[in-house]
């Protein structure tokens, strides 16, 4: 893969390092109050039992803020995604995205200074930052992940001379391992949650929020350099009006009893349309109904991921409701959420460098779809640990069903903590964190090499809207993320998650035998090289 591949993944890293270093801190200064043992500046006295505050909101309003952000960041790349596809370009509505971030980030450092905490008016600045840097994220990130693929040479499988011997180079295993180091590179920059959240507890969100504004700077010059050295696929027009097309002559010729059923996209292809006698002159072939086909397929598969983003982390603010009321000895109670990011950066290469490699050596084949289903089936295990821990501190919480906001009910200078160690937070943590290894690197790699060209946006930016899908439902359930309803905010998304496993299996698992293709829509796609050595196009069972 070209180096430009990797120098992308650079600037995905600084983007989410400064995204979710501020995001870490959110839900915490939005429901507490100031520690009143504290500075005023968001920090409480070390080794209090408060944890970090500004705003004092509770977990309701947290909850409703924070997934209204999430909301916006994932639901409006569709939007973005489809701007960038047909008039603008993915690089140049990534530079926008960062531009809009840029301003974001500083509001945001305003809102958090002690004066303005103290003031009670720190609300206004940070709303206002907030949504805006949903915006620019939502600009920046339907866009970056299709242009690192890109970068990509190699579209179908072909026989290359590597040291003298023929090999032959699988672009489905090319397209996992480069997106497996772009989300190592995402979650690498998520680490920059656990300094804020100590920058938070210690220090005060100004400085929490200043980190990863200073991180964020390296941005421009390192876009400013890549710019003449990357590869640019041109905004193509949409598709779009064709796609609807194709669906109609389906639905009319077909039926809609048809739908699902094999042979439903075959009579919208222009080739049986005219041996059925039709004249229509059609503005797409045959393999343009096919790559709808393909589309429809991944969008499918999309369908299945608003559970599983619930599960992994829990509902809304429920698991830092969770934490609060848990035996912190003095930590962050957002401290061990970091521990998402910490074990995707240590699995990643075990799985690129280790497992992956000897499964390919066995001739063993993880398509993807038994990826994704042993993804959802470990974040369903995961997720039961979350109602677990939930039901112990509630038994062992000296306010019972209260345990969440006990702090404000006993008496000063008494336990309000239940005496479940804050450790065992970390198991349901690192299983879910692992799942997503499965689940979104191939999500990716899905939206990306089943959607036509000049579509790769938009289908990515679907793909993102099941996050915001996952945000409504917890916007939706806002009120109830709260004592003493804990225990089935994390129970009843579980059961879902493990029926949907099942249906999903069983639905798709056909996938794994289709042969990898990358949709480039002919001749006009940009090549990710100048000069290619002829290639040799090889049968999915790898014999020449």
């Amino acid at each position: 893969m070209p180096s430009s591949c990797y120098y992308l993944c650079a600037v995905e890293f600084a983007e989410r390092a400064s995204y979710y270093g501020c995001n870490q801190v959110y839900k915490n200064f939005i429901r507490a109050p100031l520690p009143p043992d504290g500075p005023g500046t968001g920090a409480s006295r070390p080794g209090s039992q408060y944890t970090a505050g500004a705003l004092g909101r509770g977990s309701v309003t947290a909850t409703a803020m924070t997934e209204a952000f999430k909301f916006l960041a994932y639901a409006l790349p569709s939007v973005f995604g489809w701007l960038a596809d047909t008039k603008y370009g993915r690089f140049k509505m990534i530079c926008w995205g960062v531009a809009v971030c840029g301003v974001a980030h500083i509001i945001m450092i305003i809102s958090a200074l002690p004066s303005v905490l103290q003031s009670g008016h720190a609300i206004g600045p940070f709303a206002l930052s907030l949504y805006m840097l949903s915006i620019g994220a939502a600009q920046f990130k339907p866009n970056i992940s299709p242009m690192v693929m890109d970068q990509s040479p190699h579209k179908v499988s072909h026989v290359i001379v590597l040291n003298g011997e023929k090999v032959i180079v699988d672009p489905e295993e090319s397209i996992n391992s480069v997106m497996l180091w772009f989300y190592l590179l995402i979650n690498i920059g998520a680490c920059f949650g656990i300094p804020t959240t100590y920058l938070a507890k210690l220090v005060g969100y100004w400085a929490a929020y200043l980190i990863p504004t200073i991180l964020y700077l390296m941005l421009p010059p390192l876009l400013w350099y890549l710019n003449p050295r990357l590869v640019k696929q041109p905004p193509g027009g949409s598709d779009l009006g064709n796609v609807f097309k194709v669906l109609g002559d389906c639905l009319r010729h077909g039926g809609i009893r048809s739908i699902g059923r094999k042979g439903f996209w075959d009579v919208a292809k222009p080739s049986v349309r005219a041996a059925a006698g039709s004249t229509k002159v059609y503005e797409y072939d045959d393999q343009f109904v096919e790559d709808v086909r393909r589309t429809f397929q991944a969008c499918g598969i999309f369908l299945f991921l608003p559970i599983f983003y619930i599960n992994d982390g829990g509902l809304g603010a429920a698991a830092n409701a969770l934490s609060a009321g848990m035996q912190t000895n003095g930590l962050p109670n957002d401290l061990l959420d970091n521990l998402n990011s910490v074990s995707i950066v240590v699995m990643v290469p075990t799985m690129n460098h280790i497992v992956y490699p000897l499964l390919r050596r066995w001739g063993i084949k993880w398509g993807p779809i038994s990826r994704m289903t042993f993804g959802f089936a470990l974040c369903t295990i995961g997720s039961i640990g979350f109602s677990v821990l939930q039901h112990l501190v509630y038994k062992s919480s000296p306010c019972g069903k209260n345990a969440t906001t006990c702090a404000s009910i006993v008496p000063e200078g008494e336990n309000s903590l239940s005496s479940v160690s804050y450790s065992y937070y970390a198991i349901p943590i690192i299983l879910t964190a692992i799942s997503e290894i499965f689940v979104n690197v191939t999500a990716y790699g899905i939206a990306y090499t089943r959607s036509p060209k000049n579509m790769k946006g938009l289908v990515t930016s679907i793909n993102l809207f099941m996050m915001a899908i996952s945000a409504a439902i917890g916007l939706a359930t806002a009120p109830a993320i709260k004592d003493p309803y804990l225990v089935w905010a994390f129970a009843g998304p579980t059961m879902v998650g493990a029926v949907m496993t099942v249906i999903f299996w069983f639905t798709f698992k056909h996938i794994d035998k289709e042969e990898f293709i990358i949709n480039t829509g002919g001749e006009d796609f940009v090549d990710a090289t100048e000069s290619q050595d002829e290639e040799k196009r090889v049968p999915k069972d790898g014999k020449d």
